[in-house]
């Protein structure tokens, strides 16, 4: 009887063992994901904010220089900004297909690799 109540025992504290392993283990791998997503994030992040200021400088030559055409350089700027506030209507219609759902996809795939 004594020998069966050690085995039980052993039995126990390797299954609390295992308990914690497995419990481990699950945190590790969340923080794996968790890190490889966030550092896409912000390396993509840094992608955008060169991208934006090499846009925002584009446009506001291409204002001036269409200013210049137009005969005053505020006409440039308010062709620009219709030209944005088209984009941005488009983008408002359709933006569960242009924006959520591929985005919604993406991080879906980089959580389950």
């Amino acid at each position: 009887m004594d020998e069966q109540s050690g085995l039980i025992e052993s039995l126990i504290a390797k299954g609390e063992q295992y308990g914690k392993t497995t419990l481990e283990l699950l945190k590790l791998k969340t923080l794996d994901k968790s890190a490889d997503v966030v550092s896409n994030l912000v390396s993509w992040l840094i992608v955008v904010v060169f991208a934006v200021l090499f846009f925002l400088i584009l446009n506001i030559g291409i204002a001036l220089w269409i200013g210049e055409l137009l005969g005053k350089s505020y006409y440039g700027f308010f062709v620009v900004s219709g030209f944005y506030a088209l984009i941005a209507l488009v983008f408002a219609v359709f933006r569960k297909q242009l924006i959520k759902n591929p985005v919604n996809e993406s991080i879906i795939n980089q959580v389950l690799e």
